[in-house]
Formats: C-alpha cells, sequence, structure tokens
C-alpha cells in the first residue's frame, strides 16, 4: 500500500486512512482527493468509527500548489468547475455515517486544516501548528474552509491568520478550539486510535446521530434545532438503549472516570 497516495487499513471496527504523500508533505491534489472519497465511502460501508492521519512527519500542507498552478492558465468555466470539488469528499467525513477522529502533527495548514476541520474530533503532537497561508498564495479556501474552520475559530480569529500569516502552536490551536486534544511528539495517532476504539464501545446509533445530525442542527435556527433534536431523539431509540439504561441502574454499567484521580481520564 505504499505507494498508495492514500492508505487504507481495518484495526477491527476501526478504518484508518492516511494521507501517503510524505515526500509533499501530504499535499492534496486531484488523484488525493478521489482516493480520500473513496476511502471515506468504504469506510462507512465496514467500520464503526474512522482515523485519518498523515504519513511522515506532517498531516497535511494543504492544497498541491505546484498542481494548482497548472490551472491558472486554464478557461474561466473550467477553474469554475474545479471549485468545490473537495466539498462531496469532506462532508462525507463532517456528515458521514460514522465518527472521524484526525491525528494531527507537524503541518495542519491551508487545505491541511480544512480537511482536519471535517473530523469530528482531532488530536494534535506537540509539534502540530495551524495556519492557513492563502492570503499569501492568492487564493481563498476551498475545501469548506470558510464555514467549517470559521465555525471553531470564530471570524476574528479566522480573518487574523488569513490576513496576516499567523501560525498557532498545538497549545494555541487547542485553545482556540482547532483541536481537543495535545499529545507529545509522535503519539497523536496512538491516542487517536484509542479514542476511536472506546467510541466504537458507544450505541451505533448514537454515535450516527453526533456525526451525521448535530452538525446540522448546529447549521438550524434555534426553532427548527430544538424540533430536529426531538426528532433524533426519537430515531435513536432502541432495544439497545433500553439494555443500556437497565445495566446503568443495575450498576453493571462502567462508571464515568474521576477527572480529579490521576490516570488516563480525557
Amino acid at each position: 500500500m505504499s505507494e498508495q497516495v492514500v492508505t487504507y487499513d481495518l484495526d477491527g471496527d476501526v478504518a484508518l486512512v492516511g494521507l501517503n504523500r510524505p515526500d509533499k508533505r501530504n499535499a492534496v491534489n486531484e488523484d488525493v482527493n478521489r482516493a480520500l472519497r473513496a476511502a471515506f465511502e468504504r469506510a462507512q460501508d465496514e467500520a464503526r468509527v474512522g482515523v485519518l492521519f498523515g504519513v511522515g512527519k506532517h498531516f497535511c500542507a494543504g492544497l498541491d500548489l505546484a498542481q494548482a498552478l497548472t490551472w491558472q492558465d486554464e478557461a474561466p468555466e473550467q477553474r469554475r468547475k474545479r471549485r468545490g470539488t473537495w466539498h462531496p469528499t469532506l462532508d462525507l467525513m463532517a456528515r458521514g455515517n460514522i465518527p472521524w477522529v484526525a491525528a494531527l502533527q507537524g503541518a495542519c495548514i491551508g487545505g491541511g486544516l480544512e480537511i482536519a476541520s471535517a473530523a469530528h474530533i482531532r488530536v494534535a503532537d506537540e509539534t502540530t501548528f495551524f495556519a492557513l497561508p492563502e492570503g499569501q498564495r492568492g487564493i481563498f479556501v476551498g475545501g469548506g474552509g470558510s464555514v467549517r474552520v470559521q465555525r471553531l475559530l470564530g471570524y476574528a480569529r479566522m480573518a487574523d491568520l488569513m490576513l496576516t500569516g499567523r501560525v498557532l502552536t498545538a497549545a494555541e490551536g487547542e485553545r482556540y478550539n482547532l483541536c481537543q486534544y495535545v499529545e507529545p511528539a509522535g503519539q497523536s495517532l496512538e491516542r487517536a486510535k484509542t479514542l476511536a476504539h472506546r467510541i466504537t464501545k458507544n450505541a451505533p446509533l448514537t454515535n450516527w446521530a453526533v456525526a451525521a445530525c448535530l452538525p446540522r442542527v448546529n447549521d438550524a435556527s434555534h426553532e427548527d434545532g430544538l424540533f430536529m433534536e426531538m426528532l433524533i431523539g426519537t430515531a435513536v431509540t432502541s432495544p439497545q438503549s433500553k439494555e443500556r439504561l437497565q445495566a446503568f441502574v443495575e450498576k453493571r454499567a462502567d462508571r464515568l472516570p474521576d477527572p480529579g484521580k490521576s490516570g488516563d481520564q480525557s
């Protein structure tokens, strides 16, 4: 699988999808986009949770600018058709049937940050850095970043990154909501796998609701969001729900960890 631009493996119920152009800092070209879409579709069919990671020292340095340069001489209509080709790919992750955990290290910039923002959970390591250098490159975000990254950062912080070329450390990224975890260097993938396997133990319909429905509630108005919540709550109820509630009442269910005690509580 080493010659593939995107790798795919199954670890039990977890799909492991790797961006595999380490010599290009995993920059995304059209081949990578197509391969990612196929991997996301496959994962939805045979896995309960997905993990996305970058092979090598970097998660993803964004759009392959060498390929993008060749597009500049194309007719405007052809360039317009290329815009938005990332959207259906990343929507498979952001609003698909299973949750996704992204393991980040090194560069997570431009389109790489757009890809990471489509995951439901992002685990960085201490080498991770975030940036949106589109302003310096004379282009604009094209992988849904104006929606997803802006909702994570807020307008003011996203505008700062795009206008000034500011680079955020992993710690700043966690503080600014770009990631939920920061691990020691080289350990983000193992932590992402651990979280993914933990998520597989959840009720599948609840995982689906969090992965596919909750983002749509976030897009809705207040009234519509409450209505959708009522419908989703009914949709996820199953015989398994009764069994899990019964296990809790009978004290057979695992207790939540106490964050005040030592050990891995998060």
